[in-house]
């Protein structure tokens, strides 16, 4: 749900035998949700021998939120304003890095982000692993000095949510430029 309301499988036009859906489909609860094509789903209790159970199962406050959640997604204009804000802040990001003389590479799909300290481009987890993970360490520490929480490693991602509005984005990217200036 973080780059269309079918996901990226409905970005992309994949059509998968299992798709999985973590903690959004809960609104950030911990729960997750799973579903296939009927071959598979027949494997699962009571047709089928694999029992499959979890101890937030169908939790209500978790499924209501998530019902919620999926209601905001659904109206008119939330993925492209995500989109909008995703580019807004990578767009930022770079004239910062530009800026304070470091070379990165960023890659983006709609509300997910990654910042790689490395002049050459990022497409697998091999050429990521040739980025510069001290230079990202020091960037880490750097923010959250100042009040930015981001993922400690550069081989996670960032997400931007409907929470991240122009004056929070501004902010960030100030922080950003400030930090980048340390590294």
């Amino acid at each position: 749900f973080r780059v269309a309301y079918g996901g990226a499988q409905e970005l992309f036009d994949v059509h998968p035998d299992l798709t999985c859906l973590g903690k959004i489909i809960g609104g950030g609860f911990p729960v997750g949700a799973y579903g296939g094509k009927k071959e598979i789903m027949d494997l699962i209790a009571p047709v089928g021998p694999v029992y499959q159970a979890g101890t937030l199962s169908g939790n209500p406050v978790a499924m209501t939120a998530g019902l919620e959640t999926l209601k905001v997604l659904k109206e008119t204009g939330t993925y492209e304003r995500l989109d909008a804000l995703s580019e807004t802040f990578a767009k930022g990001v770079q004239e910062a890095a530009k800026d304070a003389g470091i070379p990165v590479f960023q890659t983006r799909v709609g509300s997910m982000l990654g910042l790689f300290f490395t002049d050459e481009q990022v497409f697998d987890f091999k050429s990521a692993k040739k980025s510069n993970t001290e230079q990202y360490a020091k960037y880490f520490h750097e923010l959250l000095a100042r009040g930015h929480y981001i993922a400690p490693s550069q081989f996670e991602a960032l997400f931007l949510s409907l929470a991240h509005d122009e004056d929070v984005i501004a902010e960030t990217l100030s922080g950003i430029s400030e930090a980048l200036r340390h590294v």
